[in-house]
């Protein structure tokens, strides 16, 4: 039979949100209030408490610029994608006389309402540009020169 370590028992004065939050995480956990209250003391208490918390902040901060290097990414391809675009469509068109500007006018809002719905579906629904385009592409392929 081995022997059961004598616990010793204390009185703590908590904050009633505290304590509701020591019941909760408790009840989630199923498992009693003191041996959660005494871990954490313990984790307080810990002389590596100090380093485990700055690996967590650690790799938190490696999330945050791993999710920031995917927006600049996305960022620079729709940048990219709407300066291919404008070269090509100023390259392209030519300028209309007046009297068949304003009927292109007004087709033109007629044509971008169209397209400001199919974008809106596209982006409700997928799938993404940026996910079509691979991510292992040279910096050195310009798409603007290849055409």
């Amino acid at each position: 039979m081995t022997a059961r370590k004598r616990k010793v028992q204390i009185s703590v004065y908590l904050d009633q949100r505290i304590m509701a939050m020591l019941g909760d995480y408790a009840a989630r956990r199923d498992q009693p209030q003191s041996m959660i209250a005494e871990a954490a003391i313990a984790s307080f208490l810990s002389p590596d408490a100090d380093e485990r918390r700055e690996a967590a902040i650690a790799k938190r901060l490696d999330q945050v610029d791993r999710r920031l290097a995917r927006q600049e990414r996305d960022i620079g391809i729709a940048v990219e994608t709407l300066a291919v675009f404008v070269r090509f469509w100023l390259a392209t068109t030519p300028a209309l006389p007046e009297p068949a500007a304003q009927a292109a006018r007004a087709k033109a809002a007629e044509r971008y309402d169209s397209f400001v719905t199919a974008l809106g579906r596209r982006l409700a629904k997928g799938p993404k540009l940026v996910h079509e385009i691979s991510e292992d592409m040279n910096p050195g392929d310009d798409v603007a020169t290849q055409s």
